[in-house]
C-alpha cells in the first residue's frame, strides 16, 4: 500500500511540474493518435460513402469483411506492421520500424474499418431517404455520395470521434 502511494505522489508531482519527459511523451501520443485518426478518416469516409451507394456483386460480403474488421485485434495488427516493417519484410527498407510512422500506420489500421462502417451506414441510412429526391435531381454517383456526407456531417463527425 505503501508502495501505491508513493507512486501516486511522484506521478502527481510529474503532471504537476509539468517534466519535460512526459511533456513530450503525451504530445508524441496525441500526435500519433490525431495523425493516425485524420488518415483513417481520409481513407474511410470516401470508402465507407461508395459502399454505402454503390450496389456491386460481392457488396455483402464487403460489407460483412467491414464490420468484421472492427473488432481486430490490437495485436494482430501490431504483428502484421511489425512484419512489414522489420528488415526482412517488404518495406524494411524504408527503415520506419519503431518510430512514430508506424504507430501512425498502426493506428490507422485500427481506426480505419471502424470509421469506414459507421460512415456507410450512416450513409446508406441517409440515402434510403433521400435517394428518389437526389436522383430526380439529377445526382449520381460521386455527386450524390458527397451531398449526402454533406448532409450527414454531424452524424459522420460523430463516428470520427
Amino acid at each position: 500500500m505503501e508502495a501505491l502511494a508513493e507512486a501516486l505522489r511522484g506521478a502527481l508531482g510529474l503532471i504537476l511540474t509539468a517534466d519535460h519527459a512526459l511533456v513530450e511523451i503525451v504530445w508524441l501520443s496525441l500526435t500519433v493518435s490525431l495523425s493516425a485518426v485524420v488518415f483513417a478518416t481520409l481513407l474511410g469516409l470516401p470508402l465507407g460513402a461508395a459502399i454505402a451507394i454503390a450496389r456491386f456483386p460481392g457488396r455483402r460480403a464487403i460489407v460483412v469483411l467491414l464490420n468484421a474488421l472492427m473488432g481486430l485485434p490490437p495485436v494482430v495488427v501490431g504483428l502484421f506492421v511489425y512484419l512489414m516493417l522489420s528488415l526482412a519484410g517488404p518495406l524494411g527498407a524504408l527503415g520506419l520500424l519503431f518510430t512514430p510512422p508506424a504507430m501512425v500506420i498502426a493506428q490507422a489500421i485500427l481506426i480505419l474499418p471502424i470509421i469506414a462502417a459507421l460512415c456507410r451506414q450512416a450513409v446508406e441510412d441517409a440515402w434510403l431517404e433521400y435517394e428518389e429526391q437526389l436522383r430526380s435531381l439529377g445526382a449520381r454517383g460521386a455527386d450524390a455520395a458527397l451531398t449526402l456526407v454533406w448532409d450527414i456531417r454531424f452524424s459522420l463527425l460523430t463516428a470520427v470521434l
